[in-house]
This record gives structure tokens, sequence and C-alpha cells, in this order.
């Protein structure tokens, strides 16, 4: 009899697995409550009640009014209407944009379009642990800024930016500066209340949180004005025209309620796995961890160098064995390039290249966490007996 390997996937930074209830809710629209939200029929009906009990529940996650929520296919889709939109909207306020050095590429990219439309972008810096300085960000802050950007968690180090102190830094110089903020890998890590932390718009993906991909939102706080970047049939109030993704909306609300049921004990076991990771991984020689441990950091994601293996070849070992991990943003993984937060955070060139990420769930057990940390203990000594000194 061949006995299956075990498997462990530490890769969900990248993405989760579907949860149960929101698949549930998803397979039944598709196959059976499938009607059109913008048809006047009882199936429409009920197809609109489906979007507005999702609103409902995100609304409540974030103790905001369901009118505030816009439902988007994913993260990059909530980064763009809000950097394109709320610039464009707001553009007699000024055509300065502040953001920081180690934000995700659906920031970087939509704020390199609007440089060609002639905003002027200023990238904040970052220390070793890849923090922001909110000196910096306040001696930044101008007259003519319109917005500012800032993540909430690195996806690649885990940082943790004091979004709350930043929005207070930023109204006191300029009350109608807006502030975004790309929560993509916090929503559902920690309690977030926009309102109460000074954020006019909040970006969220939903397959980072057990709903399918595909799914996300942007909250965008009552009276901010964004321009819309999708024209057609006016859904969502005219926000992002095009029939609703019922079942994918309806299952991102299932996931966000079920995130935040019994959310101290779900965020104390990952930060629990996470340390206990860091505690046995760092006891190989040459492995350190980039950014800051315990509650300082966010408890899903692990940023490990390994000194003399190249991350590529560390990620493909790891994979023999059934162990997933990413080599950095799988977003643009496919496309090998240096990483903008490492070289923010100062690592020299050959780390940069030796550094994988490791990211749990409120579903990652001890056992996965230990079967990683074994192999690896056998993987990086062979491996560097290849290494070219």
């Amino acid at each position: 009899m061949v006995l299956k390997q075990m498997e462990a996937y530490l890769d969900n930074s990248a993405t989760t697995r579907c949860s149960e209830r929101a698949k549930n809710k998803m397979v039944q629209i598709l196959t059976e409550d499938y009607g059109n939200p913008s048809s006047l029929h009882n199936m429409g009906k009920t197809a609109e009640d489906y979007i507005k009990e999702a609103k409902e529940q995100i609304a409540k996650t974030l103790r905001c009014d369901e009118k505030e929520i816009v439902f988007t296919s994913g993260g990059t889709e909530s980064n763009n209407m809000a950097l394109i939109g709320g610039a464009l909207a707001n553009k007699r306020q000024g055509k300065h944009i502040i953001t920081t050095a180690i934000e995700h590429a659906s920031v970087q990219a939509p704020l390199a379009y609007l440089k060609e439309l002639g905003y002027e972008i200023t990238e904040l810096s970052v220390d070793h642990d890849g923090i922001i300085s909110l000196e910096e960000l306040r001696d930044a802050v101008r007259e003519d800024t319109v917005l500012v950007s800032i993540m909430m968690v690195n996806n690649e180090i885990g940082a943790v930016e004091p979004v709350e102190e930043a929005a207070k830094v930023i109204k006191a110089k300029n009350p109608d500066t807006l502030f975004h903020v790309d929560a993509i890998q916090a929503y559902g890590k920690f309690r977030i209340c926009p309102k109460k932390m000074g954020i006019d718009l909040l970006s969220v993906s939903g397959h980072k949180i057990h709903a399918p991909k595909g799914t996300g939102f942007l909250y965008i706080r009552d009276k901010v004005k964004v321009k819309p970047i999708i024209y057609g049939g006016g859904q969502q109030k005219g926000m992002r025209s095009g029939t609703e993704n019922v079942p994918g909306v309806a299952a991102l609300g299932e996931a966000a309620a079920e995130i935040y049921e019994n959310f101290d004990a779900k965020t104390g076991h990952m930060y629990e796995i996470r340390q206990r990771f860091i505690d046995e991984v760092t006891q190989i020689p040459g492995v350190t961890v980039n950014g800051k441990t315990g509650r300082d950091s966010a408890p899903q994601i692990v940023s490990v160098t390994i000194e003399d293996v190249r991350s590529e070849v560390m990620l493909h070992s790891l994979e023999e064995y059934g162990i997933y991990v990413s080599a950095g943003s799988a977003c643009s993984s496919n496309k090998p390039a240096p990483s903008r937060t490492l070289q923010g955070i100062g690592l020299p060139k050959q780390k940069l290249e030796s550094t994988i990420r490791i990211s749990f769930c409120v579903n990652t057990t001890e056992e996965e966490v230990d079967y990683a940390v074994e192999k690896m203990k056998e993987i990086i000594p062979f491996r560097r007996k290849f290494t070219r000194k």
C-alpha cells in the first residue's frame, strides 16, 4: 500500500481555500437562485436580496453603512477604482499623491498611470521592519495633496503600518486629502473600523479570506467622490456597471461574516503557529526572518531569508514534499523581478534572491508547520552543497 504524502499549504497570502459555507452559498445561487438582480420578476428580486444580505454582512464587520460598500472583481479592481477614481473625481483639490515604497503592484501601476496624466507621486521610505515614518508623512502632505495611499499589512513581510495614526497626521495637515488603505492582507486578520480610523477608501479581496476568486469590495466613505472607471448599465448606483456576480458576492458576504466569528481565537491561533514556525526555523544556521515578530506583525505572514539557497530552488524543493510556499508576491511571481519591499527594507541583492514567504490561515495546523520545518532542515544543507561560492 502506498501512503499518501502529507501536504502543507503555506501560501495563504496568495490565495485561500474557499470555505464550505461560502461554497455552499455560491453553488445554491449558481444552480437554483440564478436570476439577474436587475430583472423585475421574483427570481431577480431573490438575487437582489442576496446582494443586500452580503452588503449587510460586510458592513457589520466594518461598522459602516451598507451603501458605502461597492462590490468589485477583487483587490486589484478595488485599488484601481480607489486611486484612479478618487484622483480624477477630486483633481480640483490638486494633483499630488503620496504612497509608500513597498506597495503592491495593484497600487503602483494605477499610480504610474496617474503620473502619465500629470499627477505627482511622492513615495515614503520605510525602515528595516517595513514601517513608514509619520514625520516623513507629515512633511510630505501639501495643500495640493489629493490622496494618500498606504497599505495596512504588507503582503511580503507582514509589516503593519500605523494607518490610524497616519490618518490623524494627514487630516491635521490637510482635511481635504483622501486617505486610501489597501487592506487586502489585513481584512479578516484585524478589526477594522474605517470611520473611527479616519479611512476614506478601503480595498478588500475575497480570495484572501476563504471566499471565491474574482470577488472583492471597495469601502467608500459617505460623501467621498469617486469617478467610476467602468461604465454601462448603471448597476451599483453607477459606481460599477455590469451585472453583479451574485454567487460570488453572496459567498463573499458569508466568508466575511465567518472570518470575524470567534475572531480572537482565530487570530490567536495564527499568531501561535507563526511564532512556532519562527522559533523552529531560525534554529537552522543561516536562516533569518525579515520584519517584526510577535503581535507587532500580521499573524499570517513570515518572510524568511535562507543564506546561499535561491528562493526558486527552495520553493520547488519544498514542493517535491507537498509543501507550498511563495518566492514573493504570487500576483507577480510569474514575472521575476527584484522585490521592492525587500529592497525597501534594505536587504542586499544576494538576500533578495534567497527569500521565501510562508503564509498561514485559520486552518493551518501545528503538524503542517512542523512538517515544513523538518523538511527545510533536510533541504537547506543539501542545497547549500551545490551553491557556487
